[in-house]
């Protein structure tokens, strides 16, 4: 049996058929790390087929708008392949660029991780 990949930046637990993702640094703020989750986020869909993919942001006390970007991208690469994105565990200070950006409305966000495996 081949190991599970590893990954830089996130980890991944599988629960049934969803991944839930978790974030190994707490400020996801620099140009690097950022590309580094975006790379790794689009890993999980086109290399490991992850269809269902819950992010639980628990562990992450800031993070820049460029995130913003790459959450975008891995919500459409997920709709294109009839997949579905949640997001969990975001502090009410993280909210406020989702709602400045109207990602809120885009995304589905909720409260934490139970929420969020109940959403799919």
């Amino acid at each position: 049996m081949a190991a599970p990949p590893t990954f830089r930046s996130l980890t991944v637990e599988e629960v049934g058929d969803i991944g839930v993702v978790t974030f190994v640094e707490p400020r996801i703020t620099e140009e690097l790390n950022i590309q580094t989750v975006g790379d790794e986020f689009s890993q999980l869909v086109d290399e490991l087929g992850r269809r269902k993919l819950l992010l639980d942001f628990g562990s992450v006390a800031f993070l820049s708008s460029g995130v913003l970007g790459k959450l975008t991208v891995l919500h459409h690469k997920l709709q294109a392949v009839q997949g579905k994105l949640v997001l969990c565990g975001l502090r009410a200070e993280l909210l406020t660029p989702f709602r400045i950006t109207k990602l809120d409305r885009t995304l589905t966000i909720v409260k934490d991780r139970a929420a969020g495996l109940q959403a799919f």
